[in-house]
C-alpha cells in the first residue's frame, strides 16, 4: 500500500464561470453522495469567495488589431461593420414581433378584456381593480390599449377616475411580464440565467412593492386624484397630439402582417352593443363619413330633436336629424384582410410566429453581442455603462440612468420593449443590476409621459379626464422612485431579484412557477374572492396576509438576530423538508420532466447496449484477474479504483 498515491482533490484551474456560479449558488446544500471530508470544507471555501453577481470578463479570443495586416484590418472593419447592421435588423425585427405579439393577445383575449371592465360592482373594490388592471394588460400585453379603454370609460362617465386609479396601477404591474417571460429564454446558461432573470423582476418587485404602499394610502387619503386634479384645474392645457416616433418605422412592416381596430376593445368597455358583433382585424382603412339633415320617423314628440323641428301627418311623427353614413374607400393591405378566420385563430397563429420570431431574434442577439462585446470594446461598454461618478456626485449616476430610460422609453414609445431590449444585455454581463434598477425605474416613468400626450389629443370635453388619468400614472411611478431609489438601504427590489436569481439559477423551473403565480393565480383568486364579495375577501386575504408578515419577520430575525426568537423558530428544520425547502420539489420537477419529455431510447439502455456494457465489464474484471494474480495487488487496485471513483463522483457533484 506504501506504492498506493491519491490524488488530491482540489478545485480545477479551467473550471467556467458558469460552473463557478452554479456551486455559488448551492453553497448552502450538501453535496449530495459526498463524505464529511476536510478536502470538501476546502473546495466551498474556495467556492464562496467568488460573488456570482460580479460581471464576467469579456475576453478577446481572436488575433489582436495591431497583429493584423492590412488586409486583415480590412476585412475585420467589413466584418463589423456588418454585424452592427445585422444587430440592427434583428432589433428591428425584435420590436416588430413584440408589436405583432401585442395584436395576437388582443386578438385571443381584447374582448374578454372588454367584458371585464363592464362589472362597476367589481370595480367599485380598490383590490380588484387593481387585479383587473392586471389581467386585462396580460390579455392584450400592452399598458398603452389597457389604458385606453380606461381613459374611454371614464370620457364616456362609466367610470370615475376615483375607481380608475387602482386600475391604472394594475396595467403599470401587468407590462412587466413581457421583460420576465423574455429572460425566460436565456435560461441555457445558469450564470446568464441569473443575471437576466434578476434584471428582468427588478422592475416586477419595483411595481409590486409600489402598489403594496401606495394603493392602501391612496384609499384612505385619495393624494394621486387629488394632485392631478389640482394640477388640471390649476393650468390651461391645450389638446396636442401623440407623437410618432418608432412607429413610423415599424408600422410599414408590422401593419402588413395585421391591423387592428382597437375602438372595437374600447366599444364593449363602454357598453356599445355594436361592438360585440365586430372583428377586430381592421378590413377598411380609408372610410369617408357624411352627415346629412334628414327627415326621419320617431316613436312619439318626446323623442324629437327640437320642437320646432317636430311635426305629425297621420300616424306617423317626423323629425329633422343628422345622420352620419360611413362608405368605405380603401381596403387595407395587410395578408388577413380576405382570411375568412375568426378573431381566434388569426390571433393563435400570429402569437405562435411572433414568440418564434421574438425568440429566435433574442437567441440571434444574444450571440451576436457576445462577438461583438470583445476585448476593448466590452471594457469600454461596461465602463461608460457601470461606473458612476466621482466622489461627491457619485449619486447623480443613477439619476442620469433614471433619465436616460425616460427618453429612450420614450423614443420607442414601449416600457415593455426598452426592458426587454436590456434584459440580454443584464444576461451577458454587459449591464449590472444596480444600473438596469435606475433604467427600468425611467422607463417606467418614459411610458407615461407618451400617455400623457396621447390623452392631450383627447376632444376638449374629454381632455380633463383623460389627462388626469395620464398624470396618475406619472405621479404613482414618481412616488415609487421616491420610495424605493434615492436612499440605498430602500432599494430593497435589487435584494429581492437577487435572491429570485440566486434561487432559479439553482432551480430553474422555479421561474416558471414565479411568473405563474405573481401574474396569473394571484390575481384570479383576488378577483373570484372579489365576486364573492369584500366580506369573503377579507375573511381570506387577511389571515393569508398575516401570516406572510409573520414568516417575513421570522426569516429577518433568523438571519440578524437570532437570540431574540426561541429556540425552536431559531431555524425551520421542524417543519418537514418540502415545506421550507426547493430540493424535494426539484426531485418532483426531475422525475416529471424525465417521464414526460425524455423518449425510451435517450433514458435507457437498449438490450443490445446492455448485453455490451455486461460483457465489456465481464472482460475488465478478466483482465484485473490475469494482471493481477497476486491476490494482495488485485485487492491493493480494488481499493484504489474503489477511493478514485469515490473522488470521481465527488468531483462531479462540486462541478
Amino acid at each position: 500500500m506504501d506504492s498506493l498515491h491519491l490524488p488530491q482533490p482540489v478545485a480545477p484551474q479551467n473550471k467556467s464561470k458558469e460552473d463557478h456560479n452554479m456551486s455559488h449558488g448551492n453553497e448552502n446544500q450538501e453535496v449530495k453522495g459526498s463524505p464529511a471530508h476536510s478536502t470538501v470544507a476546502l473546495i466551498e471555501r474556495e467556492v464562496k469567495e467568488a460573488d456570482p453577481w460580479d460581471l464576467p470578463e469579456l475576453k478577446d479570443t481572436g488575433v489582436p488589431w495591431s497583429a493584423l495586416d492590412t488586409r486583415g484590418k480590412v476585412l475585420r472593419v467589413f466584418v463589423s461593420v456588418g454585424k452592427g447592421i445585422l444587430l440592427l435588423g434583428l432589433l428591428y425585427m425584435f420590436i416588430c414581433s413584440l408589436d405583432i405579439l401585442s395584436s395576437a393577445f388582443q386578438l385571443v383575449g381584447g374582448k374578454t378584456a372588454g367584458d371585464i371592465f363592464q362589472d362597476n360592482s367589481v370595480l367599485s373594490n380598490p383590490l380588484a381593480g387593481l387585479v383587473i388592471g392586471v389581467l386585462v394588460t396580460l390579455l392584450v400585453q400592452s399598458s398603452s390599449t389597457s389604458s385606453s379603454i380606461v381613459v374611454s370609460m371614464v370620457s364616456s362617465g362609466l367610470l370615475t377616475v376615483q375607481l380608475a386609479v387602482p386600475i391604472i396601477m394594475g396595467t403599470n404591474i401587468g407590462t412587466s411580464v413581457t421583460n420576465t417571460l423574455v429572460a425566460m429564454t436565456q435560461a441555457g446558461d445558469r450564470s446568464t440565467f441569473r443575471r437576466a432573470f434578476a434584471g428582468a423582476t427588478v422592475h416586477d418587485f419595483f411595481n409590486w412593492l409600489s402598489v403594496l404602499v401606495l394603493l392602501p394610502l391612496e384609499v384612505a387619503t385619495g393624494y394621486l386624484y387629488m394632485i392631478t386634479k389640482l394640477i388640471i384645474d390649476s393650468f390651461h392645457i391645450q389638446s396636442g397630439e401623440a407623437p410618432d416616433l418608432l412607429n413610423v418605422i415599424t408600422d410599414p412592416l408590422t401593419e402588413s402582417i395585421i391591423e387592428l381596430d382597437e375602438s372595437v376593445i374600447s366599444g364593449i368597455a363602454t357598453g356599445d352593443p355594436e361592438a360585440r358583433n365586430k372583428s377586430l382585424i381592421k378590413k377598411w382603412c380609408q372610410t369617408f363619413s357624411n352627415t346629412t339633415l334628414m327627415n326621419v320617423t320617431v316613436p312619439g314628440p318626446e323623442n324629437c330633436t327640437s320642437p320646432s323641428l317636430c311635426w305629425v301627418d297621420g300616424n306617423y311623427t317626423y323629425t329633422l336629424k343628422n345622420v352620419s353614413n360611413t362608405y368605405n374607400v380603401k381596403k387595407c393591405m395587410h395578408i388577413f384582410v380576405d382570411v375568412d378566420l375568426p378573431d381566434l385563430a388569426v390571433g393563435l397563429i400570429l402569437l405562435a410566429l411572433s414568440l418564434l420570431v421574438l425568440c429566435s431574434c433574442l437567441v440571434l442577439i444574444v450571440k451576436l453581442l457576445n462577438s461583438m462585446l470583445k476585448g476593448q470594446v466590452a471594457s469600454v461598454i461596461k465602463k461608460i455603462l457601470n461606473t458612476d461618478f466621482p466622489f461627491p456626485f457619485g449619486w447623480v449616476t443613477g439619476y442620469i440612468a433614471i433619465v436616460v430610460g425616460a427618453a429612450m422609453t420614450f423614443i420607442v414609445q414601449s416600457s415593455s420593449v426598452f426592458t426587454s431590449a436590456i434584459t440580454p444585455l443584464v444576461g451577458i454581463g454587459v449591464i449590472s443590476i444596480e444600473r438596469a434598477y435606475p433604467l427600468s425605474l425611467g422607463s417606467n416613468i418614459g411610458t407615461t409621459t407618451t400617455a400623457i400626450l396621447a390623452a392631450m389629443a383627447s376632444p376638449g370635453d374629454t381632455l380633463a379626464n383623460a389627462l388626469q388619468i395620464a398624470l396618475v400614472h406619472f405621479l404613482f411611478n414618481i412616488s415609487g422612485i421616491l420610495l424605493w431609489y434615492p436612499i440605498p438601504f430602500t432599494r430593497v427590489p435589487i435584494r429581492l431579484a437577487k435572491s429570485l436569481g440566486n434561487i432559479t439559477a439553482t432551480y430553474r423551473w422555479f421561474a416558471a412557477v414565479y411568473i405563474i403565480c405573481c401574474f396569473f393565480i394571484l390575481p384570479l383568486s383576488v378577483f373570484s374572492l372579489s365576486l364573492a364579495g369584500w366580506q369573503v375577501l377579507v375573511g381570506v386575504g387577511v389571515p393569508l396576509v398575516t401570516m406572510l408578515i409573520i414568516i417575513m419577520v421570522i426569516n429577518m430575525l433568523q438571519k440578524q438576530k437570532p437570540g431574540c426568537l426561541p429556540a425552536a423558530l431559531r431555524s425551520w428544520d421542524f417543519l418537514p423538508l418540502w415545506a421550507h425547502s426547493l430540493e424535494p420539489w426539484d426531485k418532483v420537477v426531475g422525475v416529471f420532466t424525465a417521464k414526460c419529455c425524455c423518449c425510451c431510447k435517450c433514458c435507457q439502455l437498449t438490450a443490445n447496449d446492455q448485453e455490451h456494457t455486461e460483457t465489456e465489464s465481464v472482460e475488465k474484471k478478466n483482465s484485473h484477474t490475469e494482471v493481477y494474480d497476486n491476490p494482495a495487488m488485485s485487492a491493493e487496485k480494488e481499493v484504489e479504483n474503489e477511493i478514485k471513483i469515490e473522488l470521481k463522483i465527488l468531483k462531479m457533484t462540486w462541478l
